[in-house]
């Protein structure tokens, strides 16, 4: 058995706590949360085949990666809203950790981004969306194209695509969940399965983020090393924060990945 800490349960951090609440190998679940009526609310991998496709030589040497992820503006909203981060920080994120983890052991070298603000600006101050150009230590490369701005018909809609090309073939993963929908003279047309996280179906969490808890869970309970190391989430972290860099100076920025994180330089 296991004891628990979750600090903060926003969004994201209220579908790990009720996860870990539900695990049975947690003992102890502790909450950090500094907004009383949340905190008594919340008290009351598809992926892994195309990893394994690189690494056997499925699709030969990795040539180029695209990750397409958008979601509504109803989500956009309430993520740029609350905080003041980038797409490339609160969207990209998934997406620069799963490609960094399926190239791995490459290892990023330069980051080129560039943002558009034309919806979001105006009202929050944060970029309606992100591409962003990495180029790896072995001449590959991908691209992660993160938005926040699909029209509001369809709500907390997510729709994520990804491309991977090596020198032997290629590999498509279509993430849109658009297999399960209602439409109601109301609320016209809604994608329940869709969001990042999952969306709450009966007692359980229709989505990634609960299984990737109990997945944690698991590992740290039964004593198993995590698919993903803390080096390797530093290593995510200067990606992004490469990309915010260079979207704002207009410049690709060289990032030195080392045991102990090195800071992004710009390109001028």
């Amino acid at each position: 058995m296991i004891n628990v800490g979750v600090i903060g349960t926003g969004w994201c951090g209220g579908i790990r706590a009720e996860t870990c609440a539900k695990s049975p190998f947690v003992n102890d679940l502790h909450i950090a949360e500094i907004k009383e009526a949340r905190l008594k609310e919340v008290v009351a991998l598809k992926f892994a085949y195309v990893k394994r496709s690189i690494e056997d030589g499925t699709i030969g040497d990795p040539v180029s990666a695209l990750v397409s992820r958008h979601i509504t503006r109803n989500l956009g909203k309430k993520i740029g809203g609350r905080v003041k981060l980038s797409p490339a920080a609160m969207e990209a994120t998934h997406d620069i950790d799963f490609v960094l983890w399926c190239l791995a052991p490459r290892k990023p070298v330069k980051v080129y981004a560039q943002e558009v603000r034309k919806i979001m600006g105006p009202q929050y101050n944060v970029p309606d969306c992100v591409w962003i150009v990495v180029t790896m230590d072995d001449g590959s490369a991908f691209t992660i194209g993160a938005g926040w701005v699909l029209p509001p018909a369809y709500p907390n809609f997510s729709s994520t695509w990804i491309e991977v090309v090596g020198t032997e073939g290629a590999l498509m993963v279509d993430d849109t969940h658009r297999d399960v929908y209602v439409t109601t003279m109301q609320g016209g047309i809604q994608f329940p399965i869709s969001t990042m996280p999952g969306e709450s179906v009966g007692h359980v969490y229709a989505g990634p983020m609960a299984a990737e808890t109990v997945y944690f869970l698991e590992c740290v309970a039964l004593g198993r090393q995590p698919i993903v190391t803390p080096e390797h989430a530093k290593m995510v972290m200067q990606v992004y924060q490469a990309a915010d860099l260079s979207a704002e100076t207009g410049h690709p920025v060289e990032i030195v990945v080392e045991e102990h994180p090195a800071e992004a330089t710009s390109l001028v």
